[in-house]
């Protein structure tokens, strides 16, 4: 009889689990659809470069302070830290829900204890003793422990791409500030530059005033406009030191530490328009946060699978043996092992919510709905991206066209200056003449650093619209070394600290 039971035990086991191995409620992930124009529409104004070049477009400045500044962030910045560990959260979460498809209870128990009865005195009170080792499985008929499987494994890959996601926004935030900290250097140097010739032109104006040659009204002109031209010194130094800031925070150290990157000042980044910009299409490739997007869907559509199966019974397979004692009597503690102390039992189970249908289809419908906005968001987020590289590649464009006809203005405006100058020194003209031409070439020179720092940024906005620059981190650690050791030091972390290859991408 016991083997008959066993048998059947097996047998309902087996046919649990070949049923389970092929059942799976809930959608199948497919990636949302979406529809890519075949061209940019600046495409014409950029040739194409090779991949090598989209992955570390920085280079293409030719800036060591700018290589080193974003190899520094890269290694130190916190806020990508954090992200990295983020995937290491992940890994563990996914080995946590695997563990699921084995049997869910494995669970040994002992107990000592004193019980006391209203029986004969001499066995009012006795001790009691047991040990034993139960298992319960809950097979996975529905494929809800698979489907949790799913969503935490597209849940981890969401995170990696989250973390590119960051890579990008860093290393093209590292290169915005930095050109902003060298527009700004730009700019103060230009204004010194201004301050002192129109120093100069006051001497000579009260030189000549001195002489009766002017009135007192040019020397105060004169005063004006160099005053003017010192009170714009003070804001752009004070720019310039909140950028520095911005830029140590960006690197992961203190503001006081970035003398070592900046000994000497720099000249404005400039780069070649030759731009890989590839075809629409390659966003999907390049893009992290469309590859989050598209992995957050699907993480959210096997959760509708897993909240689908509670609306079918589950199956258990469970058991459990064990040894018990008491001193009652002539009996002993130490008996606990002898063969007429042990038991067990084993069987199988099913549950089934029945009468609960409503709350347990409208918690289906809450998943469904969630896939549904996160199916719209990643189409949103496919729109916003493909805009980021129109925006980015017009402004660049335009920038470029403008700066050829300031850089015109500039020249002029310095041969402006050259004649006002000559022709007030020999008396051809008034000093009003002189100081609309300095104040012309002031105003065009600063415009012109302007645009150039304007030009560098359009060009890193494309490629970061691009998606280029997470591939750095391929065949690098997620989280520095010294971060591992503490971590292994505290916690047995197994080969989850270990990097994913690429092709585990």
């Amino acid at each position: 009889m016991k083997i008959s039971a066993l048998s059947t035990l097996c047998i309902l086991g087996l046919s649990a689990l070949s049923f389970g191995g092929c059942t799976m409620l809930g959608p199948d992930f497919q990636a949302p659809e979406t529809e890519f124009p075949e061209t940019w529409t600046e495409n014409a104004s950029f040739k194409k470069l090779s991949e090598e070049e989209n992955i570390e477009w920085w280079k293409l400045f030719n800036d060591p302070v700018l290589n080193k500044l974003i190899q520094t962030a890269y290694a130190q910045n916190l806020t990508l830290r954090t992200a990295g560990l983020r995937i290491l959260e992940s890994r563990a979460q996914l080995g946590l829900v695997k563990g699921n498809i084995y049997p869910q209870l494995q669970e040994m128990n002992a107990d000592v204890m004193t019980i006391g009865t209203t029986g004969p005195a001499t066995d009012r009170y006795y001790n009691a003793a047991s040990i034993g080792f139960d298992v319960g499985w809950e097979i996975d008929f529905w494929g809800k422990f698979r489907r949790s499987i799913e969503s935490a494994d597209a849940s981890l890959f969401a995170n990696i791409a989250d973390y590119d996601d960051i890579l990008v926004s860093l290393t093209a935030e590292v290169a915005r500030t930095y050109t902003s900290v060298r527009t700004l250097e730009e700019r103060i140097r230009l204004a010194k530059k201004n301050s002192t010739l129109q120093q100069d032109g006051l001497q000579l104006v009260i030189h000549q005033f001195e002489a009766g040659t002017v009135t007192e009204l040019d020397v105060q002109q004169a005063k004006t406009l160099l005053s003017s031209t010192l009170a714009t010194i003070p804001n752009l130094q004070s720019a310039l030191q909140q950028n520095y800031n911005s830029l140590a925070i960006l690197l992961g150290i203190f503001p006081g530490d970035l003398g070592e990157f900046f000994t000497e000042t720099g000249k404005i980044p400039t780069a070649s328009s030759e731009i890989a910009v590839g075809i629409p299409a390659d966003l999907l490739r390049r893009r992290p946060d469309i590859r989050k997007a598209e992995m957050q869907t699907a993480a959210q559509s096997a959760q509708v699978g897993v909240a689908l199966t509670e609306l079918y019974p589950s199956f258990t397979l469970f058991g459990s043996l064990g040894w018990s004692a008491n001193d009652i009597g002539g009996n002993s503690l130490g008996d606990i092992f002898e063969a007429n102390s042990f038991s067990y039992s084993f069987g199988p189970a099913f549950k089934w919510n029945l009468f609960n249908y409503g709350r347990i289809k409208n918690q289906v419908r809450i998943q469904d709905a969630r896939l549904e906005q996160l199916i719209t968001s990643y189409q949103n987020i496919v729109l916003g991206a493909a805009r980021e590289v129109e925006d980015s590649m017009t402004g660049l464009v335009y920038a470029q066209k403008e700066a050829e006809y300031l850089s015109q203005g500039v020249a002029s405006s310095k041969r402006s200056v050259e004649l006002s100058l000559l022709q007030y020194e020999e008396g051809f003209t008034d000093y009003q003449r002189v100081l609309d031409s300095t104040r012309a070439l002031t105003q065009k020179q600063d415009q012109y650093a302007q645009l150039q720092g304007q030009i560098a940024t359009n060009f890193i906005n494309l490629y970061k619209a691009l998606g280029g620059g997470w591939q750095i981190r391929l065949g690098n650690d997620l989280v520095p070394q010294s971060v591992k050791e503490k971590m292994e030091e505290r916690t047995d972390w197994g080969n989850l600290l270990t990097n994913p290859s690429p092709e585990d991408e």
